[in-house]
């Protein structure tokens, strides 16, 4: 495990940059992280993303899959691919505050 640094603090990440406790997550969080997955500016639709993938996590305590991704939040798998250039699992759902998913999102 290593230290991530947010701000004037530290968060602990695994060896892939996912946090180790989401409940640290926050709207700093995300914008740093999302700064080493080549996004530098989180816009609206990137919270559409990020904020559909923490309520889908909180609720069922699962990253979805990436056809329910799509569906929920109407972007097809090309502009999920434009907003997060490392992908849905690992990009959005790490800016997201999710653990490394499992399997595909």
């Amino acid at each position: 495990m290593a230290d991530f640094q947010v701000g004037d603090g530290t968060i602990e990440v695994d060896e892939d940059g996912f946090i180790q406790e989401p409940d640290l997550w926050n709207k700093d969080v995300a914008a740093a992280l999302g700064k080493t997955e080549g996004v530098d500016d989180i816009t609206e639709e990137h919270w559409k993303v990020v904020n559909f993938l923490r309520e889908y996590y909180l609720e069922f305590g699962v990253a979805p899959m990436i056809r329910k991704l799509c569906k929920s939040t109407g972007f097809k798998l090309n502009k999920i691919y434009e907003l997060f250039p490392s992908g849905p699992a690992k990009g959005a759902c790490k800016i997201a505050g999710l653990p490394k998913p499992t399997g595909c999102v």
